[in-house]
């Protein structure tokens, strides 16, 4: 006769977030330098186990969050961004973590809490490239977040909260190029903004440039999803920022 007894499997429930903002024209990516082990001295992203049963794993992660980078954003919107769970990804033992993505505007310097040694803004693509070890699958989380960030960009207009309350064409298209990590053509980016009605909306005066005829100056429009689409070239060449 078949033992039909049953115990529950022993896993481990997490949350790490990837936080994208802009810093001088170039998309960052919040992490912490871990301060124990495992990978104690390596760059992570922010994030832990829940603290006990009942605990709301959206709850956790902004407590993650204010612990390991000592970031006031209750107010920030986290949405969920996948579940990564394969054999192996920790050593501690079968853990299976849910990620969560924020991409936000004008956000604060972070500061080192709890488990963890430090904490910054890390340019995104110099993690996309592998020139920084993170520690478990972590890059791969940071390549699912900066993947979606972009293709938000393409149906939203979340690109114009990255402006001032009044910006030019160039701002605009600044934005575009430092998420999606490529470089665009003028003309084509004005164009495809034209066409894509109430995407942004004049608003004057004109910005004096130091060359050239003055700039005309526009505010986010009323559409929030952008018909049509701004597409993504299909083979971009991957733009090289300065040092942080």
């Amino acid at each position: 006769m078949a033992d039909d007894r049953w115990t529950p499997p022993e896993v481990m429930l997490a949350v790490d977030l990837v936080i994208l903002t802009l810093r001088r024209s170039l998309l960052h990516v919040l992490l912490i330098e871990r301060g124990i082990e495992p990978y104690k001295g390596t760059l992570a992203l922010p994030g832990g186990f829940l603290q006990h049963a009942e605990e709301d794993i959206t709850a956790a992660a902004h407590r993650e969050l204010a612990e390991e980078a000592d970031m006031d954003v209750e107010t920030l919107h986290l949405e969920h961004l996948g579940v990564y769970g394969a054999p192996g990804r920790d050593p501690r033992g079968r853990v299976v973590s849910v990620a969560f993505l924020a991409i936000a505007p004008r956000l604060p310097e972070p500061a080192a809490g709890t488990d963890a040694a430090a904490a910054r803004w890390q340019r995104a693509d110099q993690v996309l490239s592998g020139d920084l070890e993170l520690a478990f699958d972590h890059r791969r989380i940071v390549e699912d977040g900066v993947e979606n960030a972009r293709a938000k960009l393409e149906h939203s207009a979340l690109a114009t909260a990255f402006c001032g309350p009044t910006f030019t064409i160039t701002d605009l298209q600044r934005v575009y190029e430092a998420v999606w990590g490529i470089s665009l053509d003028p003309r084509n980016f004005y164009r495809k903004v034209q066409k894509t009605s109430g995407f942004i909306v004049a608003a004057g005066p004109e910005r004096k440039g130091t060359t050239g005829r003055p700039a005309r100056l526009f505010r986010a429009g009323p559409q929030k999803a952008l018909n049509p689409p701004m597409v993504r070239p299909v083979e971009p060449s991957i733009m090289k920022g300065s040092g942080q």
